[in-house]
């Protein structure tokens, strides 16, 4: 018997990165997986639904901008009609933009907080109810390392993440023990994501890395796997961090 055989998991932002290698990890371990994509990347979802099914799992993509509350409501509404209730909720979907604050367009803060932050408020806003109300649950919110020591030119995505992880702790505790809420805090890793940060962002952040290189998708899938399994069963409220060192807490 796999780890999340019989489980139910939607992975939002799950075409690409560590979204799509969430996606992959949770269905390989069993789990029956929403992938969640924008308006405009339904060919990609369906590319790792795909890819899921080849390997002998079950996947269904689902489209919803998650800034977007109309698009949430009715995206967890249609998963719980076709699939039945969540019972993993992965909050993985994020864009990451570069610029120094006294040069930062307002657009460009108030479009990371509505992906990044509302993001993850709208899905599990939509998604709670059914977990509570089926008496379990487990969310895992995708933070990063910048949400606990912050990085320069990325101020707005640093005050995000570190607004998920906070949100993470004070809803562990709203919900528990129905339901556990966990955040993972990776450290940079090679994705297309960190295609728009600099060479030399990604080259001073590497020589920093007590690890020495920068991440993979699949240093941080097994972690996620786990906080989704009930191997984790005694975890609530905590942030787990494969960041190669970057971050000692």
């Amino acid at each position: 018997m796999s780890r999340l055989d019989g489980k139910r998991a939607l992975v939002t932002g799950g075409t690409r990165g560590i979204g799509r290698g969430i996606a992959e990890g949770l269905a390989a371990a069993g789990a029956t997986v929403g992938v969640n994509h924008p308006p405009g990347e339904a060919a990609a979802a369906d590319a790792v639904v795909e890819s899921i099914e080849r390997d002998g799992g079950d996947a269904v993509a689902f489209e919803a901008d998650v800034s977007d509350a109309d698009d949430v409501s009715e995206m967890i509404d249609a998963f719980e009609s076709m699939l039945g209730p969540i019972d993993v909720l992965v909050n993985n979907a994020g864009i990451l933009t570069q610029s120094p604050l006294a040069e930062m367009p307002v657009e460009m803060w108030d479009e990371t907080m509505a992906v990044d932050l509302r993001g993850v408020f709208l899905t599990t806003r939509f998604a709670l109810p059914g977990m509570l109300e089926a008496g379990n649950g487990s969310i895992v919110n995708v933070a990063s390392q910048l949400g606990l020591e912050g990085g320069e030119e990325l101020v707005h995505y640093s005050a995000a993440k570190g607004g998920v992880i906070a949100m993470t702790r004070a809803l562990a505790r709203e919900v528990a023990p129905t339901v556990r809420v966990n955040a993972i805090a990776p450290g940079p890793v090679r994705t297309e994501l960190l295609d728009d940060i600099s060479e030399e962002w990604r080259d001073a952040k590497e020589a920093e890395l007590p690890m020495d290189r920068l991440g993979t998708v699949n240093d941080v899938v097994p972690t996620a796997v786990f906080l989704a399994s009930d191997e984790s069963s005694y975890y609530t409220g905590q942030t787990l961090s494969p960041d190669g060192g970057d971050v000692m807490h």
